[in-house]
């Protein structure tokens, strides 16, 4: 189960961390992910983060603005955002990997096999 929080208002050039609790699988065995939902538009892949944390991939949109962690000691997985922009607004879901220590610096949506339930992101400009 994934639950993620930390959502809500900010300006732009404003800053949010969003987390995810997981529970029900040994959490630091699968590589996590965030992608986002923007009003009217398809889901899309935001950051991956590979099981042990060493490696991490973004899409470009947020490169630099955003950073992927996780703590594995904590079963969480964080998305420190940084200089928000209003086309940032949306829907951020974390999800995770289906298989165990499997890891793609990739976009797709299909080695993702759990999701949580979202949390709303808005950006005031």
């Amino acid at each position: 189960q994934l639950q993620a929080c930390g959502g809500g208002l900010v300006q732009a050039g404003g800053s949010l961390r969003l987390s995810c609790a997981a529970s029900g699988r040994a959490f630091s065995s699968y590589s996590m992910g965030w992608f986002r939902q923007a009003p009217g538009k398809e889901r899309e892949f935001v950051s991956v983060i590979s099981w042990s944390g060493r490696s991490t991939y973004y899409v470009d949109s947020v490169k630099g603005r955003f950073t992927i962690s996780r703590d594995n000691a904590k079963n969480t997985l964080n998305l420190q955002m940084n200089s928000l922009k209003p086309e940032d607004t949306a829907v951020y879901y974390c999800a995770a990997y289906t298989r165990s220590y499997s890891y793609v610096a990739g976009t797709s949506e299909r080695d993702f096999g759990f999701w949580g339930q979202g949390t709303l992101v808005t950006v005031s400009s």
